[in-house]
């Protein structure tokens, strides 16, 4: 396992990426499920006080509601047969108006997706291209932001922002672009 440094362009402390050589034989959903990692997930989710889900449990209760069932959910989760529940939909109001769709898992959905994405970033994130920025450890909007001013300070003049599932609804199934991307993503 390598650390790397990364500047945090907010200020304070500076991030650290975690770059991890994937073995194919390590069991990852044990992995997951150990207790440790578990637990710094719990950590996680608990520090980010979310609204509970369409359980109605919330950050407080969900200690006490879910020690018991541990058991039972893990057991599930290791055979496959875990069904997350529902995602809770409400509409948040925005500041140029209209609304905007936001789902909420339950918090114990919030745990599982927390203790794998604790796994399996390490593994993946360091095969992503530097110039993404969405939904990565240690990345933000900002970060786009400042390479972007960063582009312009060194004369370059056009942006494009892709949306790649928008782009696979859209594009024809038969150009040589999509099915070049569509092997390269499968």
């Amino acid at each position: 396992m390598i650390s790397q440094d990364m500047m945090n362009p907010c200020g304070g402390v500076n991030m650290g990426r975690v770059v991890e050589s994937f073995d194919p034989n390590e069991r990852l959903l044990e992995r997951i499920l150990s207790k440790e990692n578990v637990a710094r997930a719990w950590k996680r989710v608990k520090a980010n006080h979310g609204a509970p889900g369409i359980d109605g449990i919330t950050i407080e209760q969900f200690p006490d509601h879910t020690r018991e069932l541990w058991a039972s959910i893990r057991q599930s989760l290791l055979s496959g047969t875990y069904q997350p529940l529902p995602v809770k939909r409400v509409e948040i109001p925005k500041p140029t108006g209209g609304t905007r769709s936001l789902g909420i898992p339950t918090v114990l959905d919030r745990l599982i997706q927390q203790a794998i994405a604790q796994v399996l970033s390490p593994i993946f994130d360091p095969t992503f291209s530097e110039s993404s920025f969405g939904f990565r450890p240690g990345r933000s909007a900002h970060h786009a932001v400042y390479k972007a001013r960063e582009y312009i300070r060194e004369g370059y003049r056009i942006a494009v922002d892709m949306d790649l599932s928008k782009f696979l609804d859209t594009s024809s199934h038969y150009t040589p672009s999509h099915e070049r991307l569509s092997k390269r993503l499968s």
